[in-house]
């Protein structure tokens, strides 16, 4: 039996993508700014449990967190499905990671320089695996003011990691983030240096 060629409509090309960061620094929130379908959350109300164990110095008005992940989508034309997996922040979930990172072409590491050294597990975490990364500084009205020069040092970043400022409130802001990771993502893979 032969198969020929299909004319028909092609699936696009699925590309995962994970938005890591610490607690409070907007991963739910830019994945529902660029998402263009409802985005999926599971999210929970903060309680008197999380006393002593959640760290809420900076966002205390922090009400609910992720337990699991968040997910949304992006379409970029015919061609490509943008799949977007939110990680939790704190330490207690950090256990899905793993699972969430699985097949993953690179990361977003959302930042806060009210709490920058929060983004360090993140930050460990994609160097050891050897996941491209992107540090998007989110931009917190009131939060101290720093070049990504700096960022990039307080971080101890490589040279090749790009450093980038963010509102992960808008839709613009975070998809600029996403395209800057794809690029770089794809740059670094070995069939990008023949040519």
């Amino acid at each position: 039996m032969a198969f020929g060629r299909s004319d028909g409509p092609r699936m696009p090309t699925a590309i995962k993508l994970l938005i890591a960061g610490g607690f409070g620094v907007g991963k739910t929130t830019m994945v529902g700014a660029v998402s263009e379908i409802r985005p999926l959350r599971t999210e929970e109300t903060l309680t008197d449990r999380s006393v002593g164990v959640d760290d809420l110095s900076g966002v205390e008005e922090k009400t609910t967190t992720t337990v699991a992940m968040d997910f949304g989508r992006i379409s970029i034309g015919d061609d490509f499905m943008l799949y977007l997996f939110g990680t939790p922040g704190q330490e207690r979930f950090w256990f899905v990671w793993d699972e969430l990172a699985r097949g993953a072409l690179g990361a977003v590491v959302l930042a806060d320089t009210r709490r920058l050294a929060d983004c360090f597990p993140s930050v460990d975490y994609f160097e050891r695996r050897g996941t491209p990364f992107v540090v998007a500084v989110n931009c917190f009205e009131g939060a101290p003011v720093f070049e990504l020069d700096e960022v990039k040092m307080a971080l101890n970043l490589g040279p090749d990691v790009p450093v980038m400022l963010c509102d992960a409130r808008s839709r613009d802001s975070g998809k600029d983030v996403l395209i800057a990771l794809v690029k770089h993502a794809y740059g670094r893979r070995p069939s990008a240096a023949v040519g």
